[in-house]
């Protein structure tokens, strides 16, 4: 994984000119740094003219502009941290503006003319960046000491992969796992009423094919299940297979989702996101009709390769 700190601080703090000078200090020693911002309120596009925004005019979702120096992507919807994490490549070190409630290594900013203090306990922090007072024995910076806080980040670079600031797990790094054959089937199912059962049978549902859709609703679930889960790795599927069916003993819709892939991570997430956006859309084609439906049985049935090996539950028949 590619070290990652962030900056926390209230607006007004100084943060943006902190980070700009550290790419500067950074850069002259030779690392590649990406710097990553979220920005709470509405920022523009390029100036009116710009290709990019006469695409995203028009009504472009996504616009990516690559000359032989530099790219540019646009896509018209927020990014979780998570998703920004997963774009960046290539560089040495990774600077965060903003996300401050997320659970990465930060250093707190404060400027003492902004009169907000810092945005949580100062335990929170690895160092602190302040022209203020404060008692902490952690280390201490002004906003002109650029040259010891980038020797602070360069030294502690390590552990920005390892662990974040309050202790807890971050994404786990799999880059030298070997890539293998891996498959997962999970399961899930939607108890309706007889009624209910019943109209899906016969297609007598206002909003369409309840299985088709649903159906088709696992399939981008299980696309998008890194965007969901934080701790989740970016898979590229290689198969996502989904099944409904109706149980009439057990007046049910009964889900079974299978996803597979050549790489270093299993895939029992991408399954188990599969089947549950799917049991969520069976309710959300049938609640007009009845809203007691219940979701159940979310499980994995079966998962192949990886270092631990298969595994097929016992109850399943």
């Amino acid at each position: 994984m590619i070290p990652v700190v962030a900056f926390a601080g209230w607006s007004g703090s100084g943060k943006t000119t902190l980070i700009e000078k550290l790419i500067a200090a950074l850069t002259k020693r030779g690392l590649r740094v990406a710097a990553l911002k979220h920005d709470g309120h509405r920022f523009e596009l390029a100036d009116a003219g710009k290709d990019s925004r006469r695409f995203a005019d028009a009504g472009a979702v996504m616009t990516l502009l690559s000359s032989n120096e530099q790219t540019v992507l646009t896509e018209l919807r927020p990014f979780s941290v998570w998703q920004a994490l997963s774009t960046v490549h290539e560089t040495d070190l990774i600077l965060v503006e903003g996300w401050k409630d997320e659970p990465l290594p930060q250093i707190g900013v404060s400027r003492a003319a902004n009169g907000k203090g810092f945005p949580a306990a100062l335990s929170r922090y690895l160092a602190i960046v302040t022209d203020g007072e404060a008692e902490t024995d952690k280390p201490k910076f002004g906003f002109d000491e650029i040259e010891e806080l980038t020797d602070f980040l360069m030294k502690n670079m390590e552990d920005f992969t390892h662990f974040n600031a309050e202790g807890r797990a971050k994404m786990v790094d799999v880059g030298e796992k070997p890539q293998t054959c891996r498959t997962a089937t999970a399961g899930a199912r939607v108890c309706v009423s007889p009624e209910t059962l019943r109209l899906i049978q016969t297609g007598g549902m206002k909003k369409g094919d309840v299985l088709t859709v649903a159906q088709i609703a696992g399939v981008m679930g299980a696309k998008r299940t890194a965007e969901l889960i934080p701790m989740c790795h970016p898979v590229r599927a290689d198969g996502i297979d989904l099944k409904l069916s109706l149980d009439e003993a057990r007046c049910c819709v009964d889900i079974r989702a299978t996803v597979s892939c050549f790489g270093r991570t299993g895939v029992e997430m991408e399954a188990l996101t599969a089947a549950s956006t799917a049991a969520l859309t069976v309710y959300d084609m049938c609640k007009a009709v009845q809203k007691d439906m219940v979701i159940t049985d979310v499980r994995l049935i079966r998962k192949t390769g990886g270092i631990h090996g298969d595994y097929l539950r016992e109850d399943e028949t």
